[in-house]
């Protein structure tokens, strides 16, 4: 089973008591190791449903399923428990949250649905939208609940008139949605661990329920993440986390990389295994990712050694403009091209800020270059998908209020914004739910006969289909059932003047029937709130926007965060600027923010398979006007020109103006020749056929998986 693995691969797979620390470098084989781990637990007599394996998305869980199966090769009559964390704590809420006084068919609140709730708090409150949007109040409430502060505690941190204002509005959001029977994304944790604070009874329960406990990216844990581990793994003390603290680049959303830096600490017992052999990038690659990340001095020491040797020399390009960098970038992609090795799918060109694509867009479309920019508009919040959900959603829990104000005239049926401001304030003065009030002769007496009669339509039409779900028909038929009853593609022609459009609108509907066919042929025993949990949660049958983006053979054009985890052959991490990389906040913030900065920058290096390119513009226009740049401070660290301040003897670093004639030199130096000539021999370069190529780098992939 551990055929393969080299010593401390081995190392931690056989480890399988205790706590146990995996600090697994970038392009280790992280994931094998895991898998193999789980099935050696499972082989050594440890029943599959007392391991609980939890990880951060939906993918690596579904990966890791697969795989702990393809290792253990038969079908075992139970599996072990690999979820997300969000995932895991809804199961256990839906199991004890009426301990804290939700309904157990609570309903998770989507961005959308957050959203319609904090205009309407907002509303009540009498903040005008110029002085606090909706959008502005759910960054404030997200910010405080990543970092576990709690509604009653938010004024206590705030110091600007708006976070005074939203913190008197978070209140009466936490309450609102716990009066509506609903839960947000970020409440899934926190709830989660006032429970087991607050209630022995559930946290035996679930405590009990495993043996061992494994975590994956440990490094990008929160505060109430780290709390609920370590209150499921006291008892038995068999806790194995695996991470990098080198890639933690999630602080801003909560993520704290003293969690897998205090281990030890934590668990004064632990054994700490260390995976530094790479698998992915070449020996130069490596050369230069290990020389800038020494560069932070709070981390564990380990180095990331090559498996295989060679490669080209990372170049270091400047350009005169952002214009001039996207153009050589671009043309430099269109040259490899040409070789019949490479397609486009090979190439990424990674960024810091969302604001840089523009440029690199434009150059591609010039010369047909297909592409992707990763991190659109997401599936779910398209408007049909919203209004299909939302009909799913009160047929699962007609109380659902915000659902319920989404559909109730959607198509039109003759409910006006009178009627339901009349039935909301019926709901509010009688404290019910709008479709309960909806159902009382008294408020329905008071609407136009008009109106009352619609009211009446639309409850029997959600009841109608509610008893369809509730009598166990098909899910599929249901949904398809209503979707025609309604009209609602009659709606999309009515609504959308163009024909594409109207063909596109109708085709994301289907995929959420699509995905409501392939939820149910899975289940053992289909659950419509148990679907409507998944896609809350991501882990539906869809594919990710991401995922189905990076399926295209295109080149990948992404943020340095939304490129964790993958790879390409051909890297290029561009606007390598003080005030870009890092990023200006990180700048005058304090030393933590210019150590994540740099992580981020390590994570852009490491996803270089075979040729890395590190590029800058020596001037950059803000607000119409071209403005010098000062180097970014990583540049000279990547390639050997700063003194590390951790090391003795340090020197004082340069001036702005000395740096920027040390990028000048450093760029000549990397790329070996003047910039005319390397264009003229670009197309003779060298380097392993295509067939010897590709064999190495899918031996690579293997040895990492």
């Amino acid at each position: 089973m551990d055929e393969g693995l080299n010593a401390e691969q081995r190392s931690a797979v056989n480890t399988l008591s205790g706590p146990l620390l995996v600090l697994a470098g970038a392009g280790t084989g992280k994931t094998r190791v895991v898998t193999v781990r789980i099935a050696k637990l499972i082989q050594q007599g440890i029943q599959p449903d007392r391991i609980l394996a939890v990880t951060f998305t939906n993918k690596a869980a579904a990966e890791m399923k697969e795989r702990v199966g393809g290792q253990l090769g038969k079908r075992l009559k139970t599996m072990p428990l690999v979820s997300t964390f969000h995932s895991h704590c809804v199961r256990v809420l839906r199991a004890h949250i009426p301990k804290l006084g939700y309904p157990e068919t609570f309903a998770i609140y989507d961005r959308g649905d957050q959203e319609s709730l904090a205009r309407s708090v907002l509303r009540e409150i009498r903040v005008p939208g110029e002085m606090l949007k909706p959008s502005d109040l759910l960054f404030h409430i997200g910010n405080w609940k990543t970092k576990c502060i709690r509604p009653q505690d938010a004024e206590a941190v705030a110091e600007t008139d708006k976070e005074h204002l939203s913190a008197i509005a978070y209140r009466r959001y936490q309450a609102k949605l716990k009066l509506l029977g609903a839960v947000d994304f970020d409440d899934l944790l926190l709830l989660t661990e006032q429970l087991f604070r607050e209630s022995q009874e559930a946290l035996r329960a679930e405590a009990s329920r495993f043996d061992h406990l494994l975590i994956d990216e440990y490094q990008d844990t929160n505060g109430s993440q780290y709390r609920i581990v370590k209150a499921l793994a006291a008892g038995h003390r068999n806790l194995c986390v695996v991470g990098d603290d080198d890639q933690s680049i999630y602080g801003w959303r909560g993520a704290e990389v003293e969690h897998i830096l205090r281990f030890a600490k934590d668990w004064p017992d632990a054994k700490v295994v260390r995976l530094e052999q790479n698998y992915r990038s070449t020996a130069e690659i490596l050369e230069m990712s290990n020389r800038l990340i020494a560069f932070n001095k709070t981390r564990h020491p380990k180095v990331l050694k090559p498996s295989r040797s060679g490669g080209p020399k990372p170049r270091v390009e400047q350009f005169k403009n952002e214009t001039e960098e996207a153009a050589g970038v671009v043309g430099d992609i269109q040259r490899l091209l040409l070789n019949p090795e490479w397609e486009p799918r090979d190439f990424s060109i990674l960024f810091r800020t969302n604001e840089q694509p523009r440029a690199f867009e434009t150059e591609l479309r010039k010369v047909k270059l297909p592409y992707v920019l990763i991190g659109g508009m997401s599936f779910f919040d398209r408007r049909e998908v919203r209004d299909l959900l939302a009909y799913l959603k009160m047929l699962a829990s007609p109380d659902d209020e915000i659902a319920a104000r989404r559909i109730i005239n959607n198509p039109p049926r003759g409910i006006g914004n009178k009627t339901v401001e009349q039935l909301t304030a019926a709901a509010v003065k009688r404290g019910l739910s709008l479709w309960e009030v909806m159902h009382l002769p008294e408020p329905l007496q008071e609407l136009a006969p008009g109106a009352r009669q619609a009211v009446r339509s639309f409850c029997e039409l959600i009841d109608q289909y509610r008893q369809r779900v509730e009598r166990g028909e098909s899910l599929v038929d249901v949904a398809r059932g209503l979707l025609e009853t309604i009209k609602y593609e009659d709606e999309l022609t009515r609504t959308c003047a163009d024909q594409n459009e109207q063909q596109a609108r109708w085709a994301a509907v289907e995929e959420v029937v699509n995905a409501l066919g392939a939820y149910e042929s899975k289940a053992r025993k289909p659950d419509l709130r148990k679907f409507i949990d998944d896609v809350a949660l991501g882990d539906s049958e869809f594919d990710s926007e991401k995922d189905k983006q990076l399926k295209k053979n295109a080149v990948a054009l992404m943020t340095m965060h939304s490129a964790k985890g993958l790879e390409f052959p051909h890297v290029y991490v561009v606007g390598l600027e003080e005030g870009l990389l890092p990023h200006h906040r990180s700048v005058d913030a304090d030393g933590d923010a210019i150590d994540e900065e740099r992580r981020l920058c390590y994570v852009g290096v490491t996803r270089a398979e075979e040729r890395l390119t590190l590029s800058m513009a020596l001037t950059r226009m803000k607000w119409g006007k071209p403005r010098d740049t000062i180097p970014s401070r990583f540049l000279f660290e990547l390639i050997g020109q700063a003194d590390n301040p951790h090391a003795p003897a340090a020197a004082a670093p340069s001036s702005g103006r000395a740096q920027g004639e040390a990028a000048r030199q450093a760029a000549r130096s990397q790329s070996g020749q003047p910039r005319a000539a390397r264009k003229k021999t670009a197309n003779r370069s060298g380097g392993p056929k295509k067939s010897a190529r590709r064999a190495q780098a899918r031996k690579g992939r293997q040895d990492r998986s």
